[in-house]
Order: C-alpha cells, then sequence, then structure tokens
C-alpha cells in the first residue's frame, strides 16, 4: 500500500443540505495533519472502478489519542458523489492524502478576510479554524455568497469563529441579495493592503471577477481552484492551468501537484 493511502471508517455521511453532504471519517493516527487548502482523493474500499476517486477539500481535522478524524465537505452532483452519497456508518473508504499545496499562512497580515462561494467554504473553514489558534477572532471577516439559503453550510461555526460573517444570496433568502463579489468590493475601503491577508475560494466566475476588483490595488489574495481532478498526483495533467510564472511567461500547471492554491494575480483567465 503506498505510502499516503489509508483505510477510513465513516462515522458519519449526512446531507447538511440540499445535495450538500458532510462525511466524518475516522483514521489510523499517522495520517498527516494536512495543511489549511489540501484536500483527499477518496473512493470506496475495494472497489477498483478508477471513476469512482473523487478530489474533495478537508472541511475539518482533529487529532485524538489513537485515531484522526477528518470531515470532508461535499455536493452530490455526479456518479461518483451521489455513490459517495449513499455511504453508511462502518463503510469504509480508501483515502489518499493529504495531497497538493495549502495556503500560505506563516505571514498573514493584521487583518484576515476570507472570501467564499458556495461549497467553496469547505477549504476555508479548515483555515479559519486553523488560524483562530493563531490569532483573535477579531481580526478575521468572512464574506459567503450562495444561490439560495440552503446552500449556506456552516454558519454556527463560522459566526464563532469570525469577527464578522457577511452573508449574501442570489435569490435574497438569507442575508443581502448581492453577488458575494460585490458586498465585498463595498466595503474594500474599510482594508489596507499592507495589513489585510485575504483568502477565497468559489466559482470562476467569482475568481474572475475578484481578479478585477484585485488589479486596481495591492492586496494579497491566495485561492484555491475548483477543478476537476482525474489522479490528484499530477501524473495524468488533466487539471492543468494557466499560470504567469515569476517572468511573468504563461506556464501551465497542475491544480492538484503545484495547487489548489495559488496567487490570484499569476492566474491567467482563458
Amino acid at each position: 500500500m503506498a505510502k499516503n493511502i489509508y483505510i477510513g471508517e465513516i462515522l458519519k455521511n449526512e446531507e447538511v443540505q440540499k445535495d450538500c453532504f458532510l462525511m466524518k471519517i475516522k483514521i489510523a493516527s499517522s495520517f498527516e495533519t494536512p495543511l489549511p487548502g489540501q484536500f483527499v482523493m477518496i473512493r470506496i474500499a475495494g472497489l477498483n472502478d478508477p471513476f469512482l476517486s473523487r478530489p474533495i477539500s478537508i472541511y475539518s481535522f482533529s487529532r485524538k489519542n489513537n485515531f484522526c478524524l477528518i470531515e470532508l465537505l461535499y455536493r452530490a452532483v455526479g456518479k461518483g458523489t451521489q455513490i459517495m452519497a449513499g455511504l453508511i456508518e462502518g463503510s469504509q473508504v480508501e483515502i489518499n492524502g493529504p495531497l497538493g499545496n495549502g495556503f500560505e499562512i506563516q505571514s498573514v497580515k493584521k487583518n484576515v478576510v476570507f472570501i467564499a462561494g458556495g461549497i467553496g467554504i469547505a477549504p476555508l473553514s479548515l483555515l479559519i479554524e486553523n488560524l483562530c489558534r493563531r490569532f483573535p477572532s477579531s481580526l478575521m471577516t468572512l464574506y459567503f455568497g450562495a444561490q439560495r439559503s440552503s446552500a449556506v453550510i456552516g454558519l454556527d461555526k463560522l459566526q464563532k469563529m469570525c469577527r464578522l460573517v457577511n452573508i449574501c444570496t442570489d435569490d435574497g433568502s438569507l442575508g443581502e441579495k448581492n453577488l458575494v463579489t460585490r458586498v465585498f468590493q463595498k466595503d474594500i475601503k474599510k482594508f489596507l493592503p499592507e495589513d489585510t491577508s485575504i483568502y477565497a475560494c468559489g466559482p470562476k466566475e467569482m475568481l474572475v471577477a475578484l481578479g478585477k476588483i484585485f488589479s486596481k490595488n495591492e492586496f494579497d489574495c491566495q485561492v484555491s481552484l475548483e477543478e476537476r481532478m482525474a489522479c490528484g498526483t499530477g501524473a495524468c495533467m488533466g487539471c492543468a492551468a494557466a499560470i504567469k510564472d515569476k517572468k511573468g511567461a504563461l506556464v501551465y500547471q497542475r491544480v492538484c501537484a503545484d495547487g489548489p492554491v495559488f496567487y490570484l494575480r499569476d492566474i491567467i483567465w482563458e
């Protein structure tokens, strides 16, 4: 068995909002503590269908005396995740991870801003948990956008960890009826680039809009890209993204192995 492949036992797999599931997995204590922004490849243990291996961001992680607990937040949209949604307590899953490069948090600035769109809250939740252990929650602000109230997940937990949580929905069923990028843009003058670290994850349209906002200032914004992955380890090159290298030239980097976290200023949207 490969070094970072583990067999985990499902303790809980429940639908927390429509088509969104939270899976809690018990896994060996030898599992490496994940960095915020890393992910796992997960499949049903013993099933050889390669199409059932799926990348899922790590939503929460804790280490117990002789085992670890991983929480995965995912949306059931395709064949693989729909099968995952049907797994019951006691089922075994094969987990490869933690994989990818996470958020850079060694030089976090005075204020921390998170911008999430829909299921993009998953990797940011682990990041918020991590930063809460190092910084006062009074320094952290979250902008969370979703299509409707039923797509806003983990709100109680997030409100306990962040000083201010701004919710907006496309239909106005919760919070402000607006796009999350527009809500943030209205508040941007509250933050100074030299004092603020920004982290984001969400649909491509949201990240493109953020790129346009940040093109006019000097904010550092790290983003976790949502991309379809086949292998999760960089072998297949199926999740390449266009990125500027240090000289400004276009290069293609693998979201799974070189990311999934990149600086927003370096991403070339094609």
